[in-house]
């Protein structure tokens, strides 16, 4: 999302804190599960197939005969393959899948591009995301909403030269992409965790202690005790957090907390169908080994096929 739509929802969030001082603010980034069907093939392809596609995608089988699946599935199979070497391999099917879960984020930075390649040439330059994200706010000293729009600015500036990988101040999609949303991004990690301690560490020693970390999630406001998974929190903070021991979180221990280290649903789910599928036990897959296991991918119901094309082709 955009900055100031960002600050809209840091406006929403600080007024649901104030209303609901016990409810507790999620920092963590994890990997959310593929489907929220059982994976259990004796009884049902469904979670294979929300996997395969997303769940949304899934969700809309219920016309095309099997004929039509299996020849709209051999179509998906040529955007699977990367490299266009007729075999599909678990690293390119791990990637689709991860694109069919990660549809919304694509479908936002398709919606944000249109607004700033403000001279449509196939990038957004800092000073076109600059303009049509900040505008005429930065002339106003003293913004009613409170916000600090120059220190907002150069926060972003920032993020967009670590997410500009070739260092031209022109982000390519993919490099946009990365700017909004940096946690999807191994090479980006870095700035997820600098900007979190910078949000959290309020005394700028360039640590985050444990009144830190309970202040992010928690406001007393007025309350004579604490809710009991504050007092959790404060468990997991001495025990678990901080690991060296020394009463605060480096930012080694904040990536660990914020950017765990997730088991890769996606890979499990690519062996998984490469395990099924595979005919001649070569650990890759041709187009006809996939057709011929379509209902382990798609089923025989319809699903719009062309949308997901569509979307793949654009990036």
């Amino acid at each position: 999302m955009s900055t100031l739509e960002l600050l809209l929802c840091l406006s929403l969030c600080v007024a649901c804190v104030a209303s609901k001082p016990t409810e507790k603010k999620e920092r963590v980034h994890h990997e959310a599960p593929l489907s929220d069907k059982a994976h259990d093939d004796a009884q049902s392809f469904d979670y294979d197939h929300d996997a395969f596609l997303g769940a949304d995608e899934a969700k809309t089988f219920d016309q095309l005969t099997p004929e039509e699946s299996k020849e709209r599935l051999g179509k998906i199979v040529v955007k699977i393959d990367s490299d266009q070497d007729g075999f599909v391999t678990v690293e390119e099917l791990r990637e689709w899948i991860k694109f069919a879960q990660k549809r919304w984020i694509y479908e936002d930075v398709e919606r944000q591009w249109k607004g700033h390649d403000l001279n449509g040439d196939g990038t957004v330059s800092w000073d076109e995301y600059r303009n049509a994200t900040y505008g005429s706010v930065l002339d106003d000293p003293d913004p009613d909403d409170g916000f600090n729009y120059k220190q907002m600015m150069v926060r972003d500036e920032r993020r967009f030269k670590m997410a500009d990988r070739d260092g031209d101040m022109a982000a390519t999609k993919e490099e946009f992409t990365a700017f909004l949303h940096p946690e999807e991004y191994d090479y980006m990690k870095d700035i997820v965790v600098q900007e979190t301690m910078e949000d959290i560490d309020k005394n700028g020693d360039g640590f985050i202690d444990l009144e830190e970390y309970i202040g992010d999630m928690y406001s007393h406001d007025g309350e004579a005790e604490e809710p009991e998974w504050v007092k959790t929190e404060r468990e997991q903070f001495v025990e678990f957090r901080d690991k060296n021991r020394d009463g605060k979180m480096d930012p080694r221990e904040t990536r660990d907390w914020i950017l765990p280290a997730d088991y890769d649903h996606a890979e499990a789910e690519a062996r998984h169908l490469v395990y099924e599928s595979d005919r001649d036990k070569d650990g890759r897959l041709t187009r006809e080994e996939i057709v011929a296991k379509y209902d382990l991918f798609v089923g025989s119901q319809a699903t719009d096929f062309g949308e997901a094309l569509v979307r793949h082709d654009e990036f």
